[in-house]
């Protein structure tokens, strides 16, 4: 059966919502940062990491998410078959990839945004790091305005916003109660029974 390889916490939980909605048989393998485990199946040491019966791998959470759609149609986690559906799938799923998911790198890991070693400099990195994910959290909160989805119906760009909105619920001071929209969205997917049976499984990992 495919194999999802994921990291507690990180992005690969997108995936592994996605993988309990289809209702197909899968594995998941916890992995550590580094671990040989890790780099045997992706040299790039990134989670998520999808492994087919065949032994092909994937890696990239928002490929592996759209590829998890167009195998599971009986899913309807596309978001829809039309042209413009389509399109509205991959404008979203870049902007998790592209914009939302990096404006947290500096809040994670400061000491790479900056060649000063002092903690008022990282912590200068991590406010614009704030400024920036409030910035995009409020682009989504607009967008979410009149809808219970990102697309309209639930998909895959759900469950690629979840792990991103858990970060800034923790990592922004005020969490998300200043976007009631995207606040309902997270409270509306972590109130789903497959979502709590993954994050149980991650969270006992």
């Amino acid at each position: 059966m495919p194999t999802l390889f994921y990291h507690a916490g990180a992005c690969s939980l997108a995936p592994h919502i996605v993988l309990e909605w289809t209702q197909a048989p899968y594995e998941a393998v916890a992995v550590e940062f580094g671990s040989a485990e890790l780099m045997a199946v992706n040299p790039a040491g990134a989670v998520p990491v999808l492994r087919e019966d065949d032994g092909w791998t994937l890696t990239q959470a928002g490929a592996i998410l759209h590829h998890l759609a167009r195998k599971h149609p009986e899913a309807d986690l596309a978001g829809g078959d039309e042209l413009r559906a389509q399109a509205e799938l991959d404008r979203w799923s870049s902007f998790f990839t592209g914009d939302l998911h990096p404006a947290f790198f500096p809040l994670f890991t400061p000491q790479r945004y900056t060649t000063r070693r002092d903690e008022a400099d990282r912590e200068a990195v991590q406010e614009a790091a704030r400024k920036l994910v409030r910035k995009r959290l409020a682009l989504l909160d607009a967008h979410l305005d009149g809808r219970d989805w990102i697309l309209g119906r639930r998909s895959v760009i759900d469950a690629y916003a979840f792990p991103m909105l858990r970060w800034a619920g923790k990592l922004l001071p005020e969490g998300t109660q200043g976007w009631a929209n995207v606040q309902a969205l997270h409270d509306r997917i972590a109130a789903d029974p497959a979502v709590q049976t993954v994050l149980a499984r991650e969270e006992g990992a």
